[in-house]
C-alpha cells in the first residue's frame, strides 16, 4: 500500500495542471497543517525544547533539512513535468548513491559491493540522460533536474538523521515540513508564481499528493520498520520507479523511452546493489547507529 501511494507522487505531479514550485508549496504546507494538532498537542513540550530548550541542537538540524528539502522539491517536482514520469523517478532514486558517497567523505567509506554499486548506477543514468540528449534539450534538463533532486535529498537523510537522535518522527518533520513551505512560499512570490487560481483537477491532484505520498506513503513505511529490516523496505522503495511509469502510461498516455530503458534498469540494479552491500556493512559487529526510519 505505501508502494502504491509513493507511486502515485509523479503522475499526479505531471497531471497537476500548476506551477511545479507551487504544487510543492501546497504539497508540504498542507501536510505541516495537518501535522500541527499533534505537533502543538501532545508533541508541544519537545518542539518548546527544539526550539529554544535542550534539544536547540537538534532543532537546528531541523531547520537545515527542511532547507535541504525545499532543494529537493524544488528541482525534482519541476522535472517530472518537463521529462518524463519514468526517467524522473528512477534519477531520483539514486538518492542512496549520493547517500553513499556522503558518508564516504565523512569517513565512513562504502563496502567493495556499495562501490560497485555506485559505478552501475552513474552508469545507468550517463546512458539514460545521453538518450534523452537525442530527444530535446529539455529533456536533458529535467534529468540534471531529477539528479539533483536525488542529491538534496540524500543532504536531507543525512541532517535528518541528526536531528531524528534527538527528536520524533512528528516534530522532526512537522519543523522541516513548515520551513519547507516557507522557503517555497518566498520563492512563488519573487518569482511571481501564482498560489491559487487553479482548476479543480489541479487542487484534487495536490490534495492526493498530501493525504498519499506525503502522509500516507512514508508514515506506512515507518509503521512497516517496526516489524522488517530497512534493507527490505529501501529495496520495496525501488518498486516506486515500475510503479509510476506503470501510472503514468495507463493514466497520462506516457510511454518510456526505449533508449532510456537500459540505462534505467543498470541504474536501479546499481542502487540495489549500493543498499544491500550497505546491508551486509552494518550487520558486521561494529559499533553502529541504528536509524528507526526512512525520512519522510
Amino acid at each position: 500500500m505505501a508502494v502504491c501511494a509513493v507511486s502515485s507522487s509523479a503522475p499526479l505531479i505531471a497531471f497537476a495542471a500548476a506551477p511545479a514550485l507551487a504544487v510543492a508549496f501546497w504539497r508540504n504546507g498542507l501536510a505541516s497543517v495537518a501535522l500541527t494538532p499533534v505537533a502543538l498537542g501532545p508533541r508541544r513540550g519537545e518542539v518548546r525544547d527544539a526550539i529554544r530548550g535542550s534539544r536547540r541542537r537538534a532543532g537546528v538540524f531541523c531547520l537545515l533539512a527542511g532547507v535541504a528539502l525545499a532543494a529537493h522539491f524544488g528541482t525534482w517536482m519541476p522535472s517530472v513535468q518537463l521529462g518524463t514520469v519514468a526517467t524522473s523517478t528512477a534519477l531520483v532514486a539514486t538518492q542512496p548513491v549520493w547517500q553513499g558517497l556522503i558518508a564516504a567523505w565523512q569517513g565512513r567509506r562504502p563496502s567493495t559491493a556499495g562501490w560497485i554499486g555506485i559505478v552501475l548506477a552513474v552508469a545507468g543514468a550517463a546512458w539514460a540522460t545521453g538518450a534523452d540528449a537525442g530527444v530535446s534539450g529539455q529533456a536533458v534538463l529535467a534529468d540534471v533536474l531529477a539528479l539533483l533532486g536525488a542529491i538534496f535529498a540524500a543532504v536531507y537523510t543525512a541532517l535528518g538523521e541528526q536531528a531524528r537522535a534527538a527528536l520524533s518522527t512528528t516534530t522532526y518533520t512537522w519543523i522541516c515540513y513548515g520551513v519547507c513551505a516557507v522557503l517555497l512560499v518566498i520563492v512563488c512570490w519573487s518569482a511571481g508564481i501564482p498560489l491559487t487560481g487553479y482548476d479543480p483537477r489541479a487542487w484534487a491532484a495536490i490534495l492526493g499528493l498530501v493525504a498519499g505520498a506525503q502522509l500516507l506513503g512514508h508514515s506506512m513505511f515507518n509503521y512497516a520498520l517496526q516489524y522488517t529490516s530497512a534493507t527490505t523496505v529501501s529495496v520495496l522503495i525501488l518498486l516506486e520507479v515500475p510503479g509510476a511509469a506503470l501510472l503514468a502510461w495507463l493514466w497520462l498516455g506516457q510511454s518510456p523511452r526505449p533508449g532510456a530503458l537500459p540505462g534505467l534498469a543498470l541504474l536501479l540494479a546499481g542502487v540495489a546493489v549500493v543498499i544491500l552491500g550497505a546491508a551486509r556493512r552494518t550487520r558486521r559487529p561494529v559499533p553502529a547507529l541504528a536509524d528507526e526510519s526512512l525520512p519522510t
